[in-house]
């Protein structure tokens, strides 16, 4: 039995959510002994298979609550699990992969070796890494690149390898740090359309970081607006365009798309305490 079907095995759909996070803080040092509170009291559950957008202002804990879920940093307040299991054991255990706004290839590996990286890091065989990214490439719509180099790839394509890196150990749980931030709006957008389309073939849950509402819209299943600092989940909008693999570019134009992108936008800038999109405060 191979480590991939060991991993297949151990990860049967159950009811289990991907992620549960119940009354979740996070308080960080700051100068002169004073305290900053990025997160208070976060209550959330994504669900297996589901796509879940977080939105706010800059510096409303959006990035902070992704990492808490990754195990790159720790509540200090609540709990979270990830698949039943605590953000650590979910780490160790590679249920998730995680994709940022910058791709971070390693500009001396070639494509495939780049999709390779955590298998390798992982002791899994040559042959078993060959055929991983094979498949990879495939899905990401990069067959006739696998050798080439990043800097020898557009922008778009340089997101498609990095995803597919993050995809490498076919994990359950996909962490997306507004991954297309850099982009043009038509790369962009056709990035989106590759994204729901990947999403739709592996089944992986997706907790996706992004400023833009369209964006979060075509994408996700729920869409969860946090307040200004300190972050607090001030709604929950259900975008109700069926599944990722119902996301095509003609649901852009329908009249539900538009409904949930003006009901986003109302959650995110209807209220008085709201702060301007461009400043950053963490």
């Amino acid at each position: 039995m191979t480590r991939e079907d060991d991993k297949d095995m151990a990860s049967e759909p159950t009811t289990t959510p991907a992620v549960i996070a119940e009354n979740v803080g996070k308080v960080f040092p700051g100068k002169k002994g004073a305290q900053v509170t990025a997160l208070e009291d976060i209550d959330l559950t994504v669900a297996r298979g589901e796509f879940v957008s977080l939105i706010g202002p800059s510096g409303c804990g959006k990035s902070t609550l992704m990492r808490l879920i990754a195990d790159l940093d720790q509540p200090t307040s609540g709990s979270l699990s990830v698949f039943g299991k605590s953000a650590k054991q979910a780490r160790l255990d590679q249920e998730y992969g995680i994709a940022f706004q910058q791709a971070g290839l390693l500009p001396w590996r070639t494509v495939r070796r780049n999709i390779e990286l955590p298998l390798e890091l992982h002791k899994v065989g040559k042959a078993e890494r060959a055929k991983r990214s094979k498949e990879l490439l495939s899905l990401v719509g990069l067959t006739d690149f696998g050798d080439n180099f990043p800097d020898q790839l557009s922008g778009g394509m340089q997101q498609r390898v990095a995803i597919a890196r993050s995809l490498a150990e076919s994990p359950n749980l996909l962490l997306m740090d507004e991954p297309f931030g850099a982009l043009d709006e038509m790369t962009r957008e056709h990035m989106q359309g590759e994204l729901a389309h990947i999403c739709a073939e592996t089944n992986a849950a997706v907790v996706f970081v992004t400023h833009s509402i369209p964006e979060a819209v075509f994408l996700s299943h729920r869409v969860v607006v946090l307040s200004p600092r300190p972050g607090r989940i001030r709604a929950i909008v259900d975008v109700g365009l069926g599944t990722s693999s119902e996301r095509t570019d003609h649901l852009r134009e329908s009249e539900t798309f538009f409904a949930a992108v003006s009901e986003v936008r109302e959650h995110l800038h209807g209220s008085p305490d709201a702060v301007p999109m461009g400043v950053d405060n963490r």
